[in-house]
C-alpha cells in the first residue's frame, strides 16, 4: 500500500513539475507581438494616467510647501496643553490687559461680549467696570434719535473702525483680522501667534518689502503689514508680573486661545468625570451580558435517536 502511495505521489510531482516547466516556456516565448492592440492601447493608458498621477502628487507636495522663507512654529510647553491641564486663568486676565491696550488699536473681537469675561478672568463687578469704560451707540429713542450710552455686560468688544474700508485705509490697505476665534483660525495655533509677536527681524537680502510692510518669517511669505507691537514694558500689568515682550506674547497668545475655545476647561473636566465612569459602565455592560445570555451559553443539546 505505501508502494502504491508513493508511486502515485512521484507522479503528481513529476505533473506539478513539468506544468511549471510549460508555462516557463509559454512565459519565455511570450513577445509583445502576441498581444493585441487593444491591450496595448489600454496598458499605454493606464501607464500614462499613473505617471500623470504620480507627477501630479508630486507638484501638489511642492505647491503645498513652496514657502522657502516661511519658518514652522515649534511647539512650546503651554501649562494647557495636556489632556487634564486647564487654561492659566491669571494669564487670561493679563492677556486681556494686552489686548485692550494694544491690539485693541486696530483688531475687532466681535463675537465676544463682556459678560464672557465673568467668572474666567474678572468678577461680574470687574467686567461690568470694563464694560461701561466704552460709549456704545443705541438707540432710536422717543424721539427717533441715535445716542450714546455706557457698555453694559451684554455688549460686545467695539469695533475699532467703523467699516472694512476704514479698517483698509488705516492700515494702508491691509484689512486686520478679526482676533475672536484666530487661534482656532491659524495653523499652530497659540504657537503660531507667539512666534509670529516675537519673530520681527531684519529682512534676508534680496528681499523687497513694500512700503509699511516688516519681515517676520512665521507669516507666510514673509512681508507683513502689522508692525511689532510687543516690546519690553510696554504696558504695565494690573497685578505687578514684569511685562517683557515674551510675556507679553505668552499672555495674549493664551487669551486668544481661551477666546477661541471658551469650552476648554469644561471639555477637560467632562472627559475625567467620563473616564473615571466608564470603568463602572464596562463592568456593568459585561455582567448584564454574562447575566443574560448566561442561560443560552449553558444550554446542552442531546441528540436522542428513536427506538424502532
Amino acid at each position: 500500500m505505501a508502494g502504491v502511495l508513493g508511486r502515485f505521489t512521484g507522479r503528481v510531482v513529476s505533473l506539478t513539475k513539468n506544468n511549471v516547466k510549460q508555462a516557463q516556456r509559454k512565459l519565455s516565448t511570450l513577445n509583445l507581438k502576441d498581444v493585441s492592440t487593444s491591450k496595448k492601447i489600454l496598458y499605454g493608458s493606464i501607464g500614462l494616467v499613473g505617471t500623470g498621477g504620480v507627477v501630479l502628487l508630486i507638484g501638489l507636495e511642492r505647491s503645498v510647501s513652496a514657502g522657502d522663507a516661511l519658518a514652522h512654529p515649534p511647539h512650546l510647553p503651554w501649562s494647557h496643553s495636556g489632556w487634564t491641564n486647564s487654561l492659566d486663568h491669571a494669564s487670561i486676565r493679563r492677556g486681556y490687559e494686552v489686548y485692550k491696550q494694544v491690539c485693541a488699536a486696530c483688531h475687532s473681537m466681535r463675537f465676544l461680549a463682556y459678560r464672557n469675561l465673568i467668572g474666567v478672568s474678572h468678577t461680574e463687578a470687574e467686567a461690568k467696570a470694563e464694560a461701561e469704560e466704552t460709549q456704545v451707540t443705541d438707540g432710536p429713542d422717543d424721539q427717533g434719535n441715535m445716542f450714546e450710552r455706557p457698555g453694559k455686560l451684554s455688549d460686545y468688544f467695539p469695533n475699532p473702525y467703523a467699516n472694512e474700508e476704514a479698517a483698509r485705509a488705516a492700515n494702508n490697505g491691509a484689512y486686520p483680522p478679526d482676533l475672536s476665534y484666530i487661534a482656532a483660525a491659524r495653523h499652530g495655533g497659540e504657537d503660531y501667534l507667539f512666534h509670529l509677536l516675537t519673530g520681527y527681524e531684519e529682512a534676508p537680502a534680496g528681499l523687497v518689502l513694500r512700503d509699511g510692510q516688516y519681515y517676520n518669517p512665521y507669516f507666510p511669505g514673509g512681508a507683513i503689514s502689522m508692525a511689532q507691537a510687543l516690546y519690553n514694558e510696554v504696558i504695565e500689568y494690573s497685578d505687578g508680573t514684569p511685562a517683557t515682550a515674551s510675556q507679553l506674547a505668552k499672555d495674549v497668545s493664551t487669551f486668544l486661545r481661551w477666546c477661541s475655545e471658551p469650552e476648554h476647561d469644561t471639555r477637560k473636566q467632562m472627559a475625567i468625570k467620563m473616564m473615571m465612569i466608564f470603568p463602572l459602565l464596562c463592568a456593568i455592560t459585561y455582567y448584564m451580558k454574562r447575566h443574560y445570555w448566561s442561560v443560552l451559553k449553558s444550554r446542552k443539546y442531546a441528540f436522542k435517536p428513536p427506538k424502532y
